[in-house]
């Protein structure tokens, strides 16, 4: 069974700076990390991409994160990093790790994190 355990979430000042993590794992079965990622959802709003990374390091970032955010990926780890820097209030959401993950040679999988609550005060 895949669990994706995310954790950095937390209250931080405007200006400030977070670092989110997310490990995947599969208690049963041997996997490989194809991407990861994180995506955020603020109240009344529909989830938006933050930052993806391939397993290769290719990276993409939302518009509104780029010079603010860097993600980065421990492959022997099955880790992704989330460094958000110069956070303003309207970063505030909850932020939900993706990961897509092969098993073999099979088709790709997409998995969620619970999420984890990043709130930004003015």
């Amino acid at each position: 069974q895949v669990r994706l355990v995310e954790s950095g979430g937390g209250l931080v000042q405007a200006g400030g700076s977070l670092r989110l993590s997310c490990v995947a794992s599969d208690s049963k079965r041997i996997f490989s990390i194809n991407a990861m990622g994180w995506y955020r959802q603020a109240p009344g709003n529909q989830r938006e991409l933050v930052a993806t990374i391939t397993s290769g390091g290719s990276t993409d970032y939302g518009d509104s994160m780029k010079g603010r955010f860097t993600i980065s990926i421990d492959n022997t780890k099955s880790t992704v990093y989330l460094q958000m820097n110069s956070l303003k209030p309207e970063d505030a959401a909850v932020y939900f790790c993706n990961a897509k993950m092969r098993f073999g040679a099979s088709a790709i999988f997409d998995y969620w994190g619970q999420g984890t609550q990043v709130t930004v005060s003015s």
